[in-house]
């Protein structure tokens, strides 16, 4: 009998991994990276079925699982970056609420808002999440997020008004204008007010042995539409630029695999891990992710940075 098309890719990918040696240590990002950082007393699995049980609306997304598996160690993660306190917390592209679920178990001290954008015009919509708790004691909310595309539309956000934003997975997506978005997290965070930004790092060493095989490291074309795909990823340096002509100060910046890499199938790591030992510390930007803590410390700039940005007026760049 045939074995589905899915699984024999399946074991055609492990095939793979086991015929071609890893990464030698001194290129495994997991090397560098701070070691998973767990609420006291869970485990990665506990999480993870907490996440299978989330529903919407009354309905399961079977699909989310596969998201669950791949990103469960972003999330705790980027829960790690969030600091204890209290106040009021932005939380960008919520949907599918994986980390806000963390932040209201871990950090209830927030009073948590959100944006989304499916399209359409601003506004207010709204969402139910439900699902088994992390303790297994079963929990469910109104989400009432603010409808915006946060790269032409203002925030609806008073000036200097929120204490912490969470801009998650988010930067890569944006089309035109990241840097509307940059300026507006800097405009309604008070002083002194945090940013958690995350987003994938584009020099990863999966893209550099991607482009030394001859694939290619651009993300496919997405039934969602532009915003369904990475339409710009950033360097490690390029995104402390970016903050920096925000007003931003940097607190924690760290790469980060949180799942395997795509199987290498023809790269002498030999070879690999000489190049890349004559740049100095960049063994220590190879993951996948960009992990990163900033402290608002002055108004972002009112120019687009030029570097990012061409075939504007001098006049518009800075």
């Amino acid at each position: 009998m045939a074995l589905p098309t899915a699984v024999l890719a399946a074991l055609r990918a492990r095939a793979r991994r086991w015929l071609q040696p890893p990464a030698p240590e001194g290129l495994d990002p997991r090397g560098y990276q701070p070691r998973l950082p767990l609420p006291e007393g869970f485990t990665k699995e506990r999480i993870l079925q907490a996440f299978y049980s989330v529903r919407y609306d009354g309905r399961e997304y079977p699909e989310l699982r596969g998201y669950a598996d791949g990103d469960c160690e972003r999330f705790l993660h980027t829960l790690e970056l969030v600091p204890k306190g209290e106040g009021r917390l932005l939380e960008i592209g919520a949907n599918p609420y994986f980390t806000t679920l963390l932040m209201r178990r871990f950090r209830p001290g927030y009073a948590i808002e959100a944006t989304n954008y499916f399209g359409g015009e601003p506004g207010i919509a709204h969402q139910h999440v439900a699902y088994d708790g992390f303790d297994g004691t079963p929990d469910a909310f109104d989400v009432a997020y603010h409808s915006v595309n946060v790269e032409t539309t203002p925030l609806p956000f008073d000036d200097a008004s929120l204490d912490v934003v969470v801009f998650g997975e988010v930067l890569e997506h944006m089309t035109n204008h990241p840097w509307f978005a940059i300026a507006e997290i800097a405009r309604v965070l008070k002083p002194g007010g945090t940013l958690v930004l995350t987003t994938p790092n584009v020099a990863r060493l999966e893209n550099i042995v991607a482009l030394v095989e001859g694939r290619n490291l651009y993300d496919p074309f997405s039934k969602y539409g532009p915003y369904g795909r990475h339409n710009r990823e950033y360097t490690r340096d390029e995104l402390h630029r970016l903050l920096a002509h925000g007003g931003f100060e940097v607190e924690v910046s760290f790469t980060a695999n949180v799942h395997e890499d795509h199987p290498a199938s023809n790269v002498d790591w030999q070879a690999l891990a000489s190049a890349i030992a004559r740049i100095p510390h960049r063994e220590r930007d190879l993951g996948q992710y960009l992990f990163t803590r900033w402290r608002k410390v002055a108004a972002a700039k009112t120019l687009r940075p030029a570097w990012l940005y061409r075939s504007y007026a001098a006049e518009q760049l800075s």
